[in-house]
């Protein structure tokens, strides 16, 4: 028998009105779901779905029952219907119209020297799993990344678990292809 996950009297104490549980749990599941959104809608847009999903997440806590694994796949599921919505109206949206001229010169946040190499492997690790046909994409980060077994992700995905298991190989055929070309 498995051993049971450590956030399962988290989550039980959340349903019960724990607020120090939800942040537990917000911990524990925020970073990976940061980096699956981040395949699907890129960086600039992970962090606002993310934060959409988490508000409809405790907007509807009331209806959630199960356990550790049952809240991640729920609420990475909000996550990717949040991140569908949101490339759906960034579908709709005209683009800017601002010249990339007037852009060069604009200052830049992000501090080169303090970002750790390890971020900066991260980040072109995502690039790649995003460069893949969306299901292959989709399905690696659930199952590789977010640990999630093959039924989970294919609730997740609205698929059966059989398609989730050959996209996700198929997908790490081509990034290992992807890999060998470029060393």
């Amino acid at each position: 028998m498995a051993d049971p996950d450590p956030l399962d009297a988290a989550v039980e104490r959340m349903l019960a009105g724990d607020e120090s549980a939800f942040r537990q749990i917000y911990r524990e599941v925020q970073p990976p779901l940061l980096r699956y959104l981040t395949v699907l809608v890129g960086v600039g847009d992970a962090e606002d779905v993310a934060s959409d999903a988490w508000a409809q997440a405790f907007r509807d806590l009331h209806t959630f029952s199960g356990d550790a694994d049952g809240f991640r796949g729920w609420v990475t599921t909000i996550g990717r219907n949040r991140a569908i919505d949101h490339l759906r109206r960034s579908n709709r949206r005209p683009t800017s119209e601002e010249s990339v001229d007037d852009l060069v010169d604009l200052h830049d946040p992000a501090d080169v020297e303090g970002d750790p190499l390890g971020r900066v492997q991260s980040e072109e690790a995502l690039r790649l799993i995003a460069s893949l046909p969306k299901d292959q994409a989709e399905a690696i980060m659930l199952r590789t990344v977010l640990g999630f077994d093959a039924p989970t992700a294919a609730r997740i995905l609205g698929k059966r678990p059989g398609a989730v298991r050959a996209a996700s190989h198929r997908g790490l055929k081509q990034l290992a292809k992807k890999l060998s070309e470029n060393p």
